[in-house]
């Protein structure tokens, strides 16, 4: 008896381990969370219907990060009102954008966004308008966000389907910035 409980210990402790793939929602995650703490400028690549964003200095900052959620600030300008907010739960990624006034309070349009419907890719992440977002914003239930992500470009991108409503920003991740001022809602 001894003999054998000695083979199970020897096959078991000589048995080779396999790891679970990381998934792609998790790939992408861990790409971005490479970024935490730095901030990038941005450019507009497509702003069709709406170009209150032109001439503005643009600024993504990778500000908060833990392994469920990701915060980024987007500034505008002088307007810090924006932050996108990734949360990461059974192998999906949801985005929200939280909305604030100058004193930190929510703007009564915030928390709308949506959950991608599957583990996407380790470079695109793909977010339909949730049901709170079409019953907050009606004309944007057919709101499609997704945001692309590479070594050297990272991308926030909508598209209202059925109108010409786009909207795309760039961020070249080879270039940091200075930390920029907390969002408004924050402290440092």
């Amino acid at each position: 008896m001894k003999k054998l409980f000695f083979i199970l210990i020897v096959l078991q402790s000589s048995a080779p381990v396999f790891s679970q793939p990381t998934s792609n929602a998790q790939q992408f995650w861990n790409t971005l969370r490479k970024h935490c703490g730095n901030a990038y400028e941005g450019t507009l690549a497509d702003v069709s219907g709406n170009d209150s964003f032109s001439g503005k200095k643009l600024i993504m900052h990778v500000r908060s990060c833990d392994d469920k959620t990701i915060r980024i600030p987007f500034l505008v300008g002088d307007d810090r009102s924006r932050t996108w907010v990734l949360q990461l739960q059974d192998e999906k990624i949801t985005l929200k954008h939280d909305h604030r006034h100058e004193d930190g309070s929510e703007d009564t349009t915030t928390q709308y966004g949506g959950t991608a419907s599957n583990s996407g890719l380790p470079g695109i992440q793909v977010f339909p308008a949730d049901a709170f977002t079409a019953s907050l914003i009606p004309a944007a239930a057919t709101n499609v966000w997704w945001i692309t992500l590479s070594d050297t470009v990272f991308t926030y991108n909508l598209r209202r389907i059925g109108t010409d409503r786009v909207f795309s920003v760039s961020f070249d991740l080879t270039k940091r910035l200075q930390t920029p001022p907390a969002p408004w809602g924050w402290k440092d």
